[in-house]
């Protein structure tokens, strides 16, 4: 299979083996485009791909979208321009394959189920902190999409009805994507570089550095104490929404994945704190909050596993 992790700023793509073996990889930048370029960019990549594997029997892609699985319809992406688009239509005629579709979040969410640090569990939620938050469940062995398939916007989900605008095309404030992805963690960094301008961080901006969450962690990881306390204040801003989502699902296990994982327990142990402190029993003390075995590959990994699995469905359908 070829699968496909297009996100809010690149593309990764790659042949994936029913062994997880990875053949060939395409990394394109996306960021900024509009949806006529995202969906050129995606046929050309998907096409260099099977130029140098030809065996491809199908293609999945994992998006940061909402999307209607009845009709293959991208409704709307909150960091990517798209909107009510035909995806997979688009896709199957362009590329002249199976084309199989679903939300980013699910399908790394499904990776770490089948193969990484979920595994064994049957009731799992995933979250991928980049750019902004997305979310994936794993029901009773089974990844639930929703009525239609825009389920599990977990990221979405209000934590603070007063907080920052969220980004993109969400029209709320105080989103978990709003106060805990890798955008928020430069927000707030940005924030304590000008308040602490004898710290690293403050140092970093008045050298007219970016202040981006990279940096952040960077400096974290180096020792600064300003950039730390970002870090920390961001963790505990998503184990509150941990601990809705650990009262409402009463999960396993909760994967954290996507770039914001650079990281680690700078932000986990955080969160875990407040989860412990928020969550009712037993579901807080039995959860396991871990990191992302497959990291920035996750999705498209996932997206390859997904299309197997649709594949084999479609099989045995008819």
């Amino acid at each position: 299979m070829i699968g496909v992790d297009l996100g809010g700023t690149k593309l990764l793509g790659g042949v994936v083996d029913e062994h997880l073996e990875v053949h060939a990889r395409v990394l394109r930048e996306v960021h900024g485009f509009k949806q006529a370029d995202v969906i050129e960019t995606a046929v050309s990549a998907v096409k260099e791909l099977r130029d140098s594997v030809p065996d491809v029997e199908a293609v999945g892609f994992g998006i940061p979208c909402l999307i209607d699985q009845t009709t293959g319809i991208a409704v709307i992406a909150v960091n990517l321009d798209l909107q009510d688009v035909p995806f997979r239509d688009i896709m199957t005629e362009r590329l002249g394959l199976p084309v199989f579709m679903d939300n980013d979040g699910n399908v790394a969410t499904l990776v770490e189920t089948r193969f990484g640090a979920a595994r064994g569990a049957s009731d799992v939620v995933g979250l991928t902190i980049g750019t902004g938050i997305g979310g994936g469940l794993v029901l009773n062995d089974r990844l639930y999409r929703g009525h239609w398939g825009a389920g599990a916007e977990l990221g979405h989900m209000v934590v603070d009805e007063d907080g920052p605008r969220c980004q993109g095309n969400c029209p709320n404030r105080g989103c978990l994507e709003a106060v805990a992805s890798g955008t928020a963690l430069g927000r707030e960094g940005m924030i304590a570089a000008e308040e602490e301008p004898e710290s690293e961080l403050g140092q970093a901006l008045s050298g007219d550095q970016k202040i981006t969450g990279a940096l952040v962690t960077t400096l974290a990881l180096g020792g600064d104490e300003v950039s730390r306390m970002v870090i920390g204040h961001v963790g505990r801003q998503l184990g509150v929404g941990l601990s809705s989502i650990c009262n409402i699902f009463n999960p396993e296990v909760i994967v954290i994945g996507g770039g914001a994982m650079a990281a680690g327990d700078l932000l986990l142990e955080p969160a875990r704190e407040e989860l412990r402190a928020r969550g009712l029993p037993p579901s807080r003390d039995q959860v396991r909050v871990v990191p992302a075995k497959f990291g920035p590959e996750a999705g498209m990994l996932g997206a390859a596993v997904m299309a197997f699995d649709e594949l084999h469905l479609a099989a045995e359908a008819a």
